[in-house]
């Protein structure tokens, strides 16, 4: 495996592009991994924000461990046929990819029989597709390194759909599909594929959501503001390279019973989100 399986392994030099690198989860995993000195490349749509978060790590520099300026790269993800050149450009930037992380992303709050059949569409574009696309589009340079880890930021909705979030989870079950049928593929090349699955996290997810109508939802749900640092789970993140886990699901024990029941008690999990839905329609 590209990575011990010790805790004390060592990301110092590595190569680290991280998607959706401006905000949120993705900021955090900026400096979760600028702190074990690796070689970042911060991509995302925003000019302005990826400034911001490079200033940022710049002026949290630690004097213990060498670090890298990081460097930026704008993007579109769902630009899907211009992502081979754009991820050539990135490699050439260190001449190599060690770890890519898969952090971009659009959640989703609507019923099924009101949402446009265009916002499923982009949700999985950007959930899936992009994701998709663009690890296909560093695969090459790993098979020619020998080396490497995909890690995949999923969601415990990957595992469980839930009511209200048809596309989102719909998205999330098929790339964990995807990355279950890679990790096998590539096993023996070296190539290690990570799936993060974590619940609810503070940061601006929901607020950014597409709504049945492609509008956004606006809105900070209190499971939302109730949820995991990102600091916390971009430290999860950490760790789990260095162990080369193949998939961590961080979460509270009710949404790991609830995985659970989904798995072994299939009924009492349907008859448990038919109530979450009764509940949920009564509050619109």
């Amino acid at each position: 495996m590209f990575f011990s399986s010790s805790k004390n392994s060592n990301l110092h030099n590595k190569v680290v592009v991280i998607t959706g690198a401006s905000s949120g989860l993705g900021e955090a995993l900026a400096h979760a991994f600028y702190k074990c000195g690796c070689k970042l490349i911060l991509v995302s749509r925003r000019l302005t924000e990826l400034q911001r978060v490079k200033q940022a790590l710049l002026d949290k520099h630690d004097n213990t461990i060498t670090t890298f300026v990081p460097a930026i790269f704008t993007l579109d993800l769902t630009e899907i046929n211009s992502l081979p050149v754009e991820a050539t450009k990135i490699v050439q930037i260190y001449g190599r990819i060690d770890i890519l992380i898969n952090n971009a992303g659009v959640s989703y709050r609507g019923e099924v029989v009101d949402t446009q059949i265009d916002v499923d569409i982009k949700v999985m574009l950007i959930n899936y597709f992009a994701q998709v696309a663009f690890t296909k589009a560093f695969l090459p340079t790993m098979l020619q390194q020998q080396s490497g880890e995909i890690v995949c930021i999923s969601s415990v909705q990957g595992k469980m759909g839930i009511p209200m979030r048809s596309a989102y989870a719909a998205s999330k079950h098929a790339l964990q599909a995807w990355c279950d049928s890679t990790r096998a593929e590539l096993h023996s090349k070296n190539i290690n594929v990570c799936v993060i699955c974590p619940g609810y996290i503070q940061t601006s997810l929901s607020l950014n959501a597409l709504t049945g109508n492609g509008e956004t939802y606006g809105l900070m749900d209190a499971t939302t503001a109730a949820g995991y640092s990102p600091e916390y789970v971009a430290e999860k993140v950490v760790k789990a390279v260095q162990r080369g886990e193949k998939e961590i699901v961080i979460a509270p024990i009710m949404h790991r019973i609830a995985i659970l029941l989904r798995t072994l008690f299939p009924s009492v999990f349907f008859w448990l989100m038919k109530k979450r839905a009764e509940s949920q329609k009564k509050l619109l």
